[in-house]
């Protein structure tokens, strides 16, 4: 039995995402795949229960027989935060790492540990990446998401400098496609003179930065006026529409798989949206559609979402969330699978852990 680490340098690089891109491409090798994320700073309390959703989501997606409270042994929630701190909090949370991941790798091949939102983190209750890895002879992929040359070029020599040898090298994600070549040719021979294997090397994809018309409502604190069934249709791409009805059917075709958020006293706007590629309509200033436009709405089964912002405040809320939303969509787990299949070097990454494919 095998444990790979997949961490990151900062959240929301694609951890999630390719802990499943990756446990999937295990399963069809043949492998039985377990799953644990050691130490949750995301996790809310649900009724009775402390829940992460990336965890809640890995069971779904393995079809693991494990709790929750195993997959997720160590959240930390705000409270119990305060509870360290204070003193009131004693738990040795070291340990309760320890036999939940007995449990969990009991008759695995490969057990995934999805790591924090930073190399860092964790070291309140002396559980960082470094810690972890020791504690479950876990080595590491880290996962570190583009920003520019510079920053991509010093998270990796942090990492190789904070996890050493441990670390099994690198994957390189949201490269602008432009800027593809450059990472390919010059970036990655330059960190693997370094010994920074670069396992893949993946570009920026709409689909994966998108957003569910759920998540939309959810951020603006909006109501779904028609057309519910269609909330976890994915949003790729944000459009106002503030122009004159003249120039808005020309406009709106620009942009497919889209949001358009306009006053609810734009009738004309609405319309000429609804006659193209459009996910939903967000009416801004608490103005209801007539009859007419909500009918119409339905007929083309568009969610028209009202909330009570302003436009300006609207489009504010929804730039904050897109690329920062959960992976936990099949259309996002589909499209990742078929980009690790084209770009991830697979047979580098068994050979450094010791795997055959059956």
């Amino acid at each position: 039995m095998v444990t790979l680490y997949v961490t990151s340098t900062e959240t929301f690089a694609g951890k999630s995402a390719v802990c499943i891109g990756l446990g999937r491409q295990l399963l069809r090798d043949g492998f039985t795949v377990g799953y644990m994320k050691p130490l949750s700073t995301t996790a809310r309390r649900v009724r009775e229960q402390v829940v992460d959703e990336d965890a809640e989501f890995a069971k779904r997606m393995f079809n693991l027989t494990e709790s929750n409270e195993l997959l997720a042994p160590v959240t930390l929630t705000p409270q119990i935060v305060e509870a360290i701190l204070s003193g009131e909090e004693t738990t040795d949370f070291v340990a309760k790492l320890k036999s939940a991941y007995v449990e969990v790798s009991q008759h695995k091949d490969v057990v995934l540990l999805e790591g924090g939102a930073s190399l860092r983190e964790g070291y309140i209750v002396n559980l960082p990446t470094p810690n972890v890895s020791k504690l479950l002879n876990a080595p590491e992929l880290v996962v570190i998401k583009y920003g520019n040359n510079m920053q991509l070029v010093d998270d990796a020599l942090t990492a190789k400098t904070r996890l050493d040898d441990s670390m099994l090298g690198v994957l390189i994600n949201v490269v602008p496609r432009q800027l593809m070549r450059f990472v390919q040719e010059v970036i990655k021979p330059y960190l693997e003179k370094r010994g920074i294997k670069v396992f893949a090397i993946l570009p920026q994809e709409r689909l994966l930065l998108s957003i569910s018309v759920n998540e939309l409502t959810e951020a603006l604190n909006g109501e779904i006026l028609c057309c519910p069934e269609y909330g976890d249709e994915l949003v790729e791409y944000l459009m106002v529409g503030a122009m004159s009805v003249d120039s808005a059917l020309t406009y709106f075709r620009r942009k497919p798989n889209k949001a358009v958020i306009t006053g609810g006293d734009r009738p004309d706007i609405q319309l000429a949206a609804l006659e193209t590629s459009t996910k939903c309509l967000i009416l801004t200033g608490n103005m209801r559609p007539s009859p007419i436009i909500l009918g119409r709405a339905e007929e083309v089964g568009v969610p028209m979402i009202l909330v009570k912002q302003d436009t300006l405040t609207a489009v504010e809320i929804i730039e904050r969330y897109f690329g920062k939303t959960r992976f936990h969509q099949e259309k996002k787990v589909q499209r990742f699978q078929e980009m690790l299949n084209e770009r991830f070097d697979f047979d580098a990454l068994y050979q450094a852990l010791g795997l055959k494919r059956k």
